[in-house]
């Protein structure tokens, strides 16, 4: 499940540094020190607002997660990524060319609020890997219930989550790359 939560983190940080930094090229209609100030508040706000959604969702599926199968068949971290990436590709575009946009409203706005976005969804994956850490389990979210694109591991398809111990798989927890 934190593979899937952390998979988007990256790209939306990179995309939100690199629309922040061409961002402050354009003067803007509100000049660069607003925008920069505005943007400042759009991250702090959507790297607090991110990791709060569906937290109960989380929590309660979570609690009620049952131990996998040996017959269960695990898809591995990077097939997750993979498919997280390529199924949000075009949104991940759309939302970066929005973000260059707004620059000539709000100066590096819309890219602090790409990163916000991206280091919220890193602090979710954190928050879950420290419940995987508390029941020294993983927890795994049905590659099917996920969909296409890789989805939302929190989302209405996704009716119950499975555990293994933590040395299953290729992920550690809070979704990494095992060392």
């Amino acid at each position: 499940m934190a593979v899937v939560q952390r998979a988007g983190a990256a790209p939306l940080w990179w995309l939100g540094l690199v629309a922040a930094g061409a961002g402050l090229i354009p003067e803007g209609l509100t000049g660069r020190r607003i925008g920069v100030l505005v943007g400042l508040l759009f991250f702090l706000v959507a790297a607090v607002v991110v990791p709060l959604v569906r937290g109960g969702r989380a929590a309660a599926l979570a609690g009620e997660a049952e131990r996998a199968a040996r017959s269960d068949i695990l898809q591995a971290r990077s097939v997750t990524v993979r498919n997280w990436r390529r199924g949000h590709a075009w949104w991940l575009a759309l939302a970066f060319a929005a973000a260059l946009g707004s620059a000539f409203a709000l100066p590096a706005a819309g890219g602090m609020l790409l990163a916000g976005w991206g280091t919220g969804l890193w602090l979710r994956a954190r928050r879950t890997g420290r419940v995987e850490e508390a029941r020294e389990v993983l927890l795994w979210t049905a590659a099917d219930a996920l969909g296409r694109g890789a989805g939302d591991p929190l989302g209405a398809k996704a009716t119950r989550l499975w555990t293994t111990g933590t040395e299953a798989g290729d992920a550690a927890p809070g979704g990494g790359r095992r060392r």
